[in-house]
């Protein structure tokens, strides 16, 4: 046990050095040691570190600093079409997670501002459901304006390809990305694409609430960590790549027997 734990103080300690005080030395080590940078994200990022290394990888950092005092103004002077909708919604985003728990709580409130802000700062795509979880999990660890940077820099494209057409009339990056998972399926685990075909299983009636929560839902927490460290990490990558991952890691879930067993893959 204590040799666990000097061990993961090293590790930490490499970690900060390597980001240097609030990020200032991030981007010159990543340019020099690329390689190092991927390999040790790939080994997960230590948990106490996580929310900062996130916003790095994401280029929410650089928008945050860009953008003194946006986020307080969408807050506190803005309002939004969709603020009962969301206020609908707080409580059925992880109901039995302690900080949001609580009717009117901390977690509940900070929730509720990332997502009143985010819908009237992009009143085009403006509030859908699923974007509670993708916030919620942001929120367990970082501050509300960090998470609300991070979430407008995946959905306007900051580092990554945009992401906001998972949310936009028609979900056509949902649909895009359910479309590459398919076909990804077939290619990779050929007996479980048989499986699914054979039982008349549609990736659209599993997979969607992947895709729009993007792997913040439905998945065990430390499965969801490391493959957000690994999603934010590796730029290249589509998430449909990512699930199929997933599929071989929770395969030994599956009892491929009927159509109940092999949907409950969406419960895992």
């Amino acid at each position: 046990m204590f040799l666990c734990y000097r061990r993961e103080e090293r590790r930490i300690r490499k970690w900060r050095k390597m980001i240097g005080v609030g990020g200032s030395d991030w981007k010159h080590y990543v340019r020099r040691n690329p390689h190092v940078v991927k390999r040790r994200i790939r080994k997960g990022i230590p948990d106490c570190l996580r929310g900062l290394v996130w916003q790095l990888l994401s280029g929410s950092r650089d928008l945050l600093l860009m953008n003194p005092g946006v986020y307080e103004t969408l807050v506190i002077y803005e309002t939004s079409a969709s603020e009962l909708e969301i206020i609908r919604d707080i409580s059925r985003t992880f109901p039995s997670h302690i900080f949001f728990q609580k009717r009117h709580g901390p977690g509940q409130r900070s929730l509720y501002n990332v997502l009143k802000a985010y819908s009237v700062y992009d009143r085009d795509v403006g509030y859908v459901q699923g974007m509670g979880f993708l916030a919620g999990l942001l929120l367990l660890y970082m501050s509300e304006e960090d998470a609300f940077w991070l979430l407008v820099a995946l959905l306007k494209g900051a580092v990554h390809a945009p992401m906001e057409g998972l949310y936009q009339a028609g979900l056509p990056l949902v649909q895009q990305y359910l479309c590459q998972f398919e076909k990804l399926v077939i290619e990779q685990m050929p007996k479980l694409g048989q499986h699914f075909i054979d039982e008349m299983i549609n990736p659209s009636m599993y997979a969607s609430q992947w895709f729009i929560t993007v792997f913040s839902y439905s998945f065990p927490f430390h499965l969801t960590l490391r493959v957000w460290d690994v999603f934010l990490c590796e730029v290249r990558i589509l998430p449909s790549h990512i699930f199929v991952f997933c599929l071989f890691f929770i395969f030994y879930e599956l009892r491929l027997t009927d159509f109940q067993d092999t949907i409950t893959i969406n419960t895992l």
